[in-house]
């Protein structure tokens, strides 16, 4: 397994629309452990590939405390969404940001495993939240485009701020006095 790279807000390539997943095989059921090595290592509890760079619509979580219950959801598709409730959210790409987004409380949603066969789950609370967070990152969408342009873009600033402030000014190449 691999640890991979997540990108962060405002990344352009997390607005990437993800492409249905058509081929089932060794490649992609090695994906899957690897996004979620990947969540598991970043403390999270849900990532869509869309994350990690690769535009396929594949989604991991896990939001069990023992983290032991993951869920590999291929070629999601929200069916049903019930009762609207606000829930404050966090993501792996907006590092250290909670704010509260309306979501159904309820939904189920149709899928395939990593082997191709449909399945179907109907679910609640936490997990029904964050499939939906999820299946946004799928579409190119995150969890600050609910919220106001001017909250948006402090966010923007104070992740790029402590981006830089982690990795340093860029090196510039000195020009030779001539």
């Amino acid at each position: 397994m691999a640890k991979l790279t997540i990108l962060e807000y405002p990344d352009a390539r997390l607005r990437t629309r993800a492409a249905p997943v058509t081929v089932f095989d060794h490649s992609l059921g090695q994906l899957a452990e690897d996004m979620l090595e990947t969540m598991y290592s970043a403390n999270g509890v849900g990532l869509a590939a869309t994350q990690v760079n690769v535009h396929k619509r594949l989604l991991v979580l896990d939001v069990s405390e023992e983290r032991n219950q993951p869920h590999v959801l291929v070629n999601p598709r929200l069916v049903e969404l019930v009762d609207k409730a606000l829930n404050q959210e966090g993501c792996l790409s907006v590092p250290g940001v909670f704010e509260d987004v309306e979501r159904a409380r309820r939904i189920r949603v149709e899928y395939q495993d990593v082997q191709g066969a449909v399945r179907e789950l109907e679910t609640e609370a936490l997990l029904a939240v964050c499939i939906q967070h999820e299946i946004d990152h799928l579409e190119g969408k995150l969890f600050v485009d609910y919220l106001s342009e001017l909250k948006r873009e402090r966010i923007r600033k104070k992740l790029e701020k402590e981006r830089r402030q982690r990795t340093g000014p860029p090196i510039r190449a000195r020009t030779p006095a001539l």
